[in-house]
Formats: structure tokens, C-alpha cells, sequence
């Protein structure tokens, strides 16, 4: 029945957030510039909405189907990390960043799609509730790792050491 599926599904979304070390690194990425709540929940909004989308999309079979497709997928997520993390250490600008988080939310929703469809096998006739509830899940697992990461990076940004001037180095370990 439906609701036995929806709550599989649920917790395979779930899981999937906390298992994917790539996703839960670009969302800490995405994050770490912000302390305030309100330009993070615009971020991370932008990402949603784009990752269901194109997981949506994707999983209704409006994506490429070529076997070169998950392995771009794949690079693109590991340089969208890779590109949060320069811009993090450059200089973020939380007016950019929300164009950001929506451009790398549709890669990542492919990400998300390749997990689903190996186990869409397992929704019967219920493709439609399987979907949204797996979407539910991811979104649920998000929410569960910004509660954590959010106060671990406000408590990073709290104690940290104020840069060395450039005419002074930094002192000798001892």
C-alpha cells in the first residue's frame, strides 16, 4: 500500500542525506559564509527547490539516459564542492549565492535521481508517492544536518583567531 511505500521511501531519502558525504559537504560549504538566519533559509530554499526539480524531472525520465550521464553528474558535484569552497575562502557574497545554491541544486538533484531510480523498483504501483516521499526524506536529512552544522559553524566563527597582519608573522609553534 501507499503508505507502506511513502515511509520506505522517506527513509531512504534520509539516509541518503546522511550517507552522501559530497552532499553534506557542499551544504556546509553553502553555509559556512552565513551567520545570520535569514539569507541561510533563502539559500538553502534555492537549493531545494532546484534539486526536486531536476529530481523530479529526472526520475519521470526527462534527463539524458546516456551512460555518460552519472559520471558528469559526478564531477559536477565534486566541482560545485570545490567551487564553494574557493569562493569561501575569497570572499562570499550572499546576493551571488543564492543563484549558486539553485544552479548546483539542479546537478545535485540529479545526484539524488541515480539514488532513487535503483530503488524505485521496490514502489510498485505507487511511483508518485515514492517520489515525493524520497524528496521528503532528503529534505528532512537536510534539515537535520543544517541543525548541526549551523551551531558548529556559528561556534567556529565565534572563536576564531583574527588574521596576522601582513608586516607581522605569524608567531613560532611551540
Amino acid at each position: 500500500r501507499w503508505p507502506h511505500a511513502a515511509l520506505r521511501f522517506v527513509r531512504l531519502g534520509f539516509r541518503h542525506i546522511l550517507d552522501g558525504l559530497d552532499h553534506l559537504l557542499f551544504v556546509f560549504c553553502l553555509i559556512i559564509p552565513f551567520r545570520r538566519l535569514r539569507p541561510l533559509i533563502a539559500i538553502v530554499t534555492a537549493f531545494t527547490l532546484a534539486h526536486s526539480v531536476t529530481l523530479i524531472g529526472s526520475t519521470l525520465g526527462l534527463a539524458p539516459r546516456g551512460l555518460w550521464f552519472p559520471p558528469a553528474v559526478e564531477v559536477l558535484i565534486a566541482l560545485s564542492i570545490l567551487y564553494l569552497a574557493f569562493e569561501n575562502i575569497l570572499g562570499a557574497s550572499s546576493t551571488r549565492r543564492w543563484g549558486l545554491a539553485f544552479g548546483f541544486g539542479l546537478v545535485h538533484g540529479f545526484g539524488f535521481s541515480f539514488a532513487l531510480r535503483e530503488s524505485l523498483q521496490f514502489a510498485g504501483g505507487h511511483l508518485t508517492a515514492a517520489l515525493l516521499a524520497f524528496n521528503a526524506g532528503v529534505e528532512l536529512g537536510q534539515v537535520a544536518a543544517l541543525a548541526v552544522m549551523a551551531p558548529v559553524v556559528g561556534l567556529l566563527f565565534r572563536y576564531r583567531r583574527r588574521p596576522w597582519p601582513c608586516s607581522q608573522p605569524p608567531p613560532a609553534w611551540n
